[in-house]
């Protein structure tokens, strides 16, 4: 069922906006910094009970409005509930604006070839140093300066931006999605590679979370949404490894070093 689903989530991303990478501009290719990151204002979001007048009756004298919020903010924080003391608790935690962009970063990097650029990536660790990113929890919502990498020796940057995502409802069906787009260019010259990607629980087919269980456990939306990124990130890492440059028999390159107090996502994001 799970690869399945992931089949299904990465035949939806085929048919986005695309501008195929060449072989020869990876030959030209010195060193990559990789750089992933959430616009300001791209989520989690909720927009179920505004958007669909299915729930009505469950939400009884609540707003819609109201429920989308506190909706949202579970989304956001983690399913609370009181406890003993009177204090609430997070009792099921979420997916953060950090582990949706690392994800999507260190999934990526893990399914590509060992061989030249790949294998000259500048550290992680570096990149979020010098674009004053370091602290863990803190993902640039911004563009970046990305004249500052030219420093760490790199010439092209790889960029995986999250543009919108949370959960949205249609005819009483509600469901995970996540908007964006991944660019491979060069600093201060063209761009190499384009994608967009929308990956929606809903356009997919596959089966709907009920959005009061949601509030209750976000860990089913959380895991929505990691596989969503395990498929953005395979088909990504697909369209960065042209046919001409692929080599038989070869098997994906090892992540950069993890340097101290760095945090690394599990091999199986899901």
């Amino acid at each position: 069922m799970r690869s399945l689903s992931l089949f299904v989530l990465a035949l939806g991303l085929a048919g986005c906006a695309h501008q195929p990478l060449s072989a020869a501009a990876l030959d030209e290719t010195k060193s990559i910094a990789f750089i992933a990151r959430i616009e300001d204002e791209a989520g989690p979001k909720s927009n179920v009970f505004r958007a669909d007048g299915s729930y009505k009756d469950r939400l009884k004298r609540l707003d819609d409005k109201e429920g989308d919020r506190r909706l949202g903010n579970a989304l956001t924080v983690g399913s609370l509930e009181k406890n003993k003391a009177g204090e609430f608790e997070v009792t099921h935690h979420t997916i953060s604006r950090f582990e949706i962009a690392d994800s999507l970063r260190s999934n990526t990097l893990a399914q590509l070839p060992r061989h030249s650029p790949w294998s000259e990536v500048v550290q992680p660790v570096d990149v979020a140093r010098v674009l004053e990113s370091f602290l863990v929890h803190e993902v640039p919502a911004n563009a970046p300066d990305y004249e500052r990498l030219a420093a760490l020796g790199a010439d092209t940057i790889m960029e995986i931006v999250v543009e919108d995502y949370g959960l949205r409802s249609e005819k009483g069906k509600a469901g995970a999605y996540l908007v964006g787009f991944a660019r491979l260019f060069r600093i201060n010259g063209p761009e190499l590679y384009h994608r967009r990607f929308y990956s929606d629980d809903l356009n997919a087919g596959l089966e709907g979370l009920d959005p009061f269980a949601v509030r209750k456990n976000t860990e089913l939306f959380a895991a929505r949404i990691k596989q969503m990124v395990l498929a953005i990130s395979t088909q990504v890492a697909k369209d960065l490894t042209p046919a001409e440059r692929r080599e038989p028999g070869a098997t994906p390159g090892p992540r950069p070093r993890k340097a101290p107090g760095e945090v690394q996502q599990a091999d199986d994001p899901l």
